[in-house]
């Protein structure tokens, strides 16, 4: 789901990509709902193609925004109400404990719980693509034509 939630280097927020023309993206505003062009110089990164460090190699965004949300109970989390630094990085080692100590900043992990509020603000609460299941396979029972 989180593959057309795009973040930008040097804007705030996250956007939704609306559509692609040459050399430019089409995105809107998470938070505002405003509409602009991207352009081929700006950093642009889908949500999906990002990664949490871990001991044992990577866990996808997506991953990661799926714990949180049932760790939160689908509620957004409070930034401002951890103590401290430390406190924080408790909290994420509830959400995903074989994080990387070494590698994921605690700025990080503000962002990401920061994106993760502004998904819920958007009305965005499933974060990993669906999963083909069997009732969606070519069933040739119902494929009649006739």
């Amino acid at each position: 789901m989180i593959r057309k939630i795009l973040s930008i280097a040097g804007k705030p927020g996250l956007f939704s990509l609306v559509s692609q023309g040459k050399n430019m993206l089409i995105v809107e505003s998470l938070l505002t709902g405003k509409r602009a062009p991207v352009y081929a110089r700006d950093k642009v990164i889908s949500l999906a193609d990002i990664s949490i460090y871990t001991t044992e190699g990577d866990e996808p965004l997506a991953e990661v925004l799926e714990k949180l949300h049932a760790k939160t109970e689908g509620k957004p989390v409070d930034v401002k109400g951890f103590a401290n630094d430390a406190a924080i990085r408790e909290y994420f080692r509830e959400v995903l404990p074989e994080f990387d100590d070494d590698r994921v900043y605690t700025t990080d992990i503000k962002k990401l719980f920061s994106w993760y509020n502004m998904l819920l603000a958007a009305g965005i609460t499933e974060f990993a693509d669906p999963k083909p299941d069997e009732t969606t396979e070519e069933n040739p029972d119902n494929n009649n034509n006739n």
